[in-house]
């Protein structure tokens, strides 16, 4: 089967190898060795330190590096992949209109930095259970939310493994636009390589998208009900219309951060907020779920919560013209 092209290179992110690869090497080297929890639900409160090297499961955005790619770093610097066998990579479908998940029908994934291979047993495994359809090899390349992650991935393995032959495989996942149900059945489905020891789990994801152009222009006074702001309007004031954008974002990143797959799924039809990632997000939730019902509360004390590190947007919106995209790191510990 055919390698899956780089087709974002050279312009979401740049497609010189040395570049590329100084680039995430400054990122993921201004990363302190210890960061603070920037959400209220950690079991010691927000701006609490934690260890930031033991996550085998992150949440990271993949918008445009010149944009995402600092953030990105928070939530990669945090994987410990020294006993990692297999990466799965979930994102969400923005060019095609998928009810469930699709697998790739690839055997390597190309990166400007060298080819990631994909784990071919375990996709076979997934499309067995007869609940996963493939992807076509446009709709593969031409989705971003997998492919913006691939260099950083590359970037990683290359840190914690000898050469390439040795990096463990990739298992991309794309996700529609699944309902609560459906977010469950996989969440079930794929508990069992979340409790491996040696599975990575990757969400693509980035957080409110804000302005006209994006059909969202939720706010949240200070004082008064939420209402959606229309052209023309003046500038609101307090809060500003990116403080509003901040608090919404909170309440999304507390509603991740607690565990409980229905908050999250509250928080959004609530605020109507645009985290294009919400399905990958509730597929892992669930999954986490899945494996506390498994165990009976047994994974311990927050493990498998998410916890956000860093929180970023690619402006600030002061006019109702103004817009912006917001983007959110996180890594949970199991």
């Amino acid at each position: 089967m055919p390698t899956r092209t780089a087709t974002h290179a050279g312009s979401w992110y740049t497609d010189d190898k040395n570049q590329l690869s100084r680039e995430l090497d400054g990122w993921l080297d201004q990363v302190p060795s210890s960061t603070k929890c920037i959400g209220t639900q950690s079991a010691n409160g927000p701006n609490a330190e934690i260890p930031s090297t033991r996550a085998r499961a992150i949440i990271a955005p993949h918008a445009g590096y010149s944009y995402s790619g600092r953030a990105a770093a928070w939530a990669y610097k945090a994987l410990d992949l020294s006993n990692a066998k297999r990466i799965f990579l979930l994102g969400p479908s923005h060019h095609i209109h998928l009810p469930d998940c699709a697998l790739s029908k690839c055997d390597e994934y190309e990166t400007p930095l060298g080819n990631l291979k994909l784990d071919k047993s375990t996709i076979d495994e997934l499309r067995a259970t007869g609940q996963f359809r493939d992807m076509s090899i446009s709709t593969d390349e031409d989705e971003h939310s997998i492919e913006m992650h691939l260099p950083y991935i590359y970037k990683m393995l290359s840190r914690s493994f000898p050469n390439p032959s040795s990096f463990p495989p990739l298992i991309p996942i794309l996700v529609g636009s699944t309902n609560p149900t459906t977010e469950s059945r996989y969440g079930r489905l794929l508990a069992p390589y979340l409790a491996d020891p040696s599975s990575i789990f990757i969400i693509s994801s980035d957080f409110c998208h804000w302005g006209t152009r994006f059909r969202y222009t939720y706010y949240q006074p200070s004082s008064s009900p939420a209402t959606s702001l229309r052209s023309g309007q003046p500038a609101p004031s307090n809060p500003p219309i990116h403080g509003s954008i901040g608090v919404v974002d909170e309440l999304c990143m507390d509603a991740v951060e607690s565990g409980e797959h229905g908050r999250f799924l509250r928080t959004l039809e609530e605020t109507g907020n645009t985290v294009c990632g919400r399905h990958p997000i509730g597929v892992v939730m669930a999954a986490v779920e899945a494996l506390e019902e498994q165990d009976g509360g047994g994974l311990g004390e927050g493990k498998g919560r998410f916890r956000f590190v860093r929180y970023e947007r690619s402006s600030d919106c002061v006019k109702v013209s103004d817009s912006s995209v917001s983007y959110a790191s996180a890594f949970a510990v199991f």
